[in-house]
């Protein structure tokens, strides 16, 4: 069975209080903090830069994802401010090999990102190279969307073929994760589960992480 980790991301949280926010996730249990970067071509919305990130890194481990177009250009800035984990999607306009190696360069874990729409095979190339892979389970660009079922098998088939080439690697899966869909992807092959809406918007968000890592509260 393996570690199952909660990436809690603050998109879905009360963002004039952002770095209250990253602390409650973590006390409340979170492994991980995502951070979106939209950059309003790659994707229509535009979210949030390096100076934010800056202001609540080290609260726990940085995952950084970025919908961007040239993502190449933008790790230098996010390695500064506090990325441990930068991702960024196979559908960029940046050369994959060339970004993986300045992220490693840079000191920091990198992972490739797929769309709903983009096929596994699209990451196995990479696979011996990076240390997670992101599956979209809704369309980038927008917190707070339904999950995607048919992106479910992509995750198995990526777990798959990690088995055989980099049995370390990390699935990650984002887009509609909660109580209910988090057990889905798990068996799918998931091991990293990121929230924003269903966690910042729990009554008792500790309870909310047990439920994604499928464990009981006393």
């Amino acid at each position: 069975m393996r570690d199952i980790k909660v990436s809690a991301s603050i998109l879905g949280c009360d963002l004039s209080a952002v770095g209250a926010e990253a602390a409650r996730a973590v006390t409340s249990g979170a492994d991980w903090i995502h951070f979106d970067v939209m950059d309003g071509h790659f994707v229509e919305n535009i979210s949030f830069g390096a100076p934010l990130q800056k202001a609540i890194a080290k609260r726990c481990f940085m995952d950084t994802h970025l919908m961007v177009d040239r993502p190449e250009e933008q790790v230098g800035f996010f390695a500064e401010s506090g990325s441990d984990m930068i991702t960024f999607h196979v559908e960029s306009r940046s050369d994959i090999d060339h970004t993986i190696n300045k992220i490693h360069q840079l000191g920091m874990k990198a992972g490739l990102s797929i769309r709903p729409d983009t096929p596994a095979e699209a990451v196995f190339p990479y696979l011996e190279r990076i240390e997670l892979v992101l599956v979209m389970t809704v369309e980038p660009g927008y917190g707070g969307q339904g999950f995607l079922s048919y992106t479910l098998p992509k995750i198995t088939q990526i777990r798959e073929r990690a088995e055989q080439v980099n049995p370390s690697l990390f699935i990650e899966v984002d887009g509609g994760i909660n109580g209910d869909t988090a057990p889905l992807v798990i068996k799918a092959g998931a091991d990293v589960l990121v929230s924003g809406t269903y966690l910042f918007g729990a009554k008792d968000m500790f309870t909310a992480v047990k439920s994604l890592k499928g464990e009981r509260t006393a």
